[in-house]
């Protein structure tokens, strides 16, 4: 078995590997979790926890959510397409598409008004950053080329209604 294993040392170093990682895995599941979890896919989600009250007592327990060894003392609140506090990937999906509808607001605009001819494709591109310079310098605002409250604002009162 040596000499196998010292002519392909490096398939040798890879199923090595592969039984570690798996010896890991196992070790991890079995011993180092606190409790079981089902796969949010095979079960519906519990419903939230309870609410502490103002005395700091907590209410009872929904039906079905136990603290028993082998189940989470907590209940998962169930999982929506909502954005959930703390989560910086959604709140930065829903900025990108809030700037995202503003640019396209901006760009119609500016090109409804001979800014030039501006595709409303939502993306602030070099077209688009010499437009609102452009806008910029004629009404005396700051030169940035970028979007900015002071920019919507003008916008809005040289089209009469809100941009967005």
């Amino acid at each position: 078995m040596w000499a196998k294993a010292a002519r392909r040392p490096v398939d040798t170093l890879a199923i090595l590997g592969a039984g570690v990682a798996s010896l890991v895995i196992i070790v991890n599941a079995v011993f180092l979790q606190s409790g079981s979890y089902r796969a949010p896919f095979f079960a519906n989600p519990a419903p939230p926890p309870p609410m502490a009250s103002a005395g700091g007592a907590t209410t009872s327990r929904p039906a079905g959510v136990t603290t028993g060894a082998h189940s989470p003392a907590v209940a998962r609140a169930p999982q929506t397409g909502a954005a959930r506090p703390n989560d910086p990937i959604a709140e930065l999906i829903a900025s990108s598409i809030g700037t995202a509808t503003r640019v396209t607001a901006v760009q119609r605009a500016l090109s409804e008004f001979g800014y030039g001819q501006i595709k409303p494709t939502g993306v602030l591109d070099k077209p688009t950053s010499a437009a609102i310079e452009k806008f910029e310098r004629e009404h005396k605002l700051p030169v940035t080329g970028r979007l900015s409250d002071r920019l919507m604002s003008e916008l809005a009162a040289m089209i009469g209604h809100p941009l967005e």
